[in-house]
Formats: structure tokens, sequence, C-alpha cells
């Protein structure tokens, strides 16, 4: 049910990173600037408005999408992941942070907030992808500073590392000789 409060707005009321929060938001508004402007949640960055540069990707109850093709009483009610949020309750970078910081897979940092939920999403997805699939998904996202390779090299690495601590372990088998 929508509540109109607050000079004809409506207030919307959702989960933000693990924690609730309500704002007020016109019919029109983005959820990308509901999110910058209302919640102060200023890692959703905003570049094309259009849904094709990709820097707006935000997790939307664990799917990337895009903030700026989606009005803010669209995720009334719902889950919302931002880059704020796949770091850890320390604020610790988390294992696909940290490759791309290993990898150079940043340069301005414009648009790597919205690359890493696509990452984040699609490493949930496909979790042993190979360089062309990596590539193909990095293709949703327009960076004018990077070739793209460094990126892929960090989340190839996540995905190898996630895959081998996900194995069970190899049993050890003893002989009675």
């Amino acid at each position: 049910m929508k509540h109109f409060e607050r000079d004809g707005q409506h207030l919307v009321r959702l989960t933000l990173n693990g924690a609730e929060r309500t704002g007020y938001a016109q019919s029109r508004t983005l959820l990308s600037d509901f999110l910058r402007h209302e919640l102060g949640a200023t890692g959703t960055h905003v570049g094309c408005e259009h849904g094709v540069c990709g820097a707006c990707t935000i997790l939307l109850d664990g799917v990337a999408g895009r903030a700026c093709l989606t009005l803010a009483v669209q995720a009334d009610g719902r889950a919302l992941t931002t880059v704020e949020g796949i770091s850890g309750r320390d604020m610790a970078m988390n294992d696909l942070q940290q490759a791309f910081r290993r990898h150079h897979a940043l340069q301005c940092g414009f648009c790597t907030a919205g690359i890493l939920m696509s990452c984040t999403d699609y490493l949930e997805r496909v979790p042993d992808p190979s360089e062309q699939q990596v590539r193909e998904m990095l293709s949703g996202h327009l960076c004018r500073c990077t070739g793209y390779t460094n990126m892929v090299n960090a989340v190839l690495e996540v995905a190898a590392a996630r895959q081998s601590n996900s194995q069970p372990a190899k049993s050890v088998e003893t002989s009675d000789a």
C-alpha cells in the first residue's frame, strides 16, 4: 500500500544494504536519484540516465538492475544492495573488491561501483565463467579508462578462488600394509 505524504510524495520503505530505510519520492523519481539524494547512498553513480553505461547498477532483490531505469516507488518493500553493501560490516573490502585493486581493474572509479554490482550478481549465477563469458557480461558497462582486461582477470581470479574454496577436501586414504 502506498502512502501519500509530504507534498504529494510517496513514502518508500525498503531494505538498503541490510538496514530498513524510508524516504519520500515523487512518482517520477528515479531510483538512482532517490538513493543518492534521499538516502545518501552516493556509491550509486549516474552516468547516461538511459541504462546504457551501467554506472548505476544495483542489486534489487539480489538481481543486478539499472537504478536509472527504475522508479523509486517500484523499490517499495524490496531489498536493495548498493556498492556500499558488498563490503563486510567492518567495511573491509570483499574478495571481488580486493581483486579489482590487485589487478588495477579501475582507473577513475566512476564506473567501478556498477561493474562490481554486476560482477557480484554474475558470479552468484555463473560461479565458473570462461573469459569470453566475463567479457560478454562486462559488455553491458562502459568504461572510458580501461581496456577491461584487468577487470576480466580480477573476476576470473575470484571465480577460481571461490571454486577452489568450495571443493570438498580430498580424503587421504591409508593402507594397513
